[in-house]
């Protein structure tokens, strides 16, 4: 249970590095050259993957690849729509609802066996 929890905190901490560096540049860099946004998104993304690595590699041996890959998802999401709506300040649309509700859908399949044995 330590190495899923760390796992999914390191995630968590990647992912918000991650989407800074994606998307925060069309805020904070619009007027800049894009070579400008691109270098300060690497800059960024290093931090990202100094947390996502090590995260993937702790989660992988508790974890099958899909089961990794799905919780990034889940992750991803649940750091997009609040960086969505109140950092790029976005309106909130039921969009995200229904796309949270597929990739809970997807959490709960690739989850399946271990949430069986839950409730067994």
């Amino acid at each position: 249970m330590k190495a899923t929890l760390l796992t999914i905190a390191m995630l968590t901490a990647s992912n918000v590095f991650m989407t800074f560096a994606w998307y925060a540049h069309l805020k904070e860099l619009a007027s800049k050259p894009w070579i400008v946004a691109a270098l300060a998104s690497w800059g960024v993304a290093l931090f990202e993957y100094l947390l996502q690595v090590p995260a993937n590699r702790i989660g992988h041996g508790v974890m099958n690849l899909g089961q990794l890959k799905i919780l990034q998802e889940c992750i991803t999401l649940a750091v997009f729509i609040p960086f969505a709506v109140f950092y790029m300040k976005e309106n909130l649309r039921l969009d995200y609802l229904w796309a949270s509700l597929c990739i809970l859908g997807a959490a709960f399949f690739i989850f399946r066996p271990e949430i069986m044995k839950l409730l067994s």
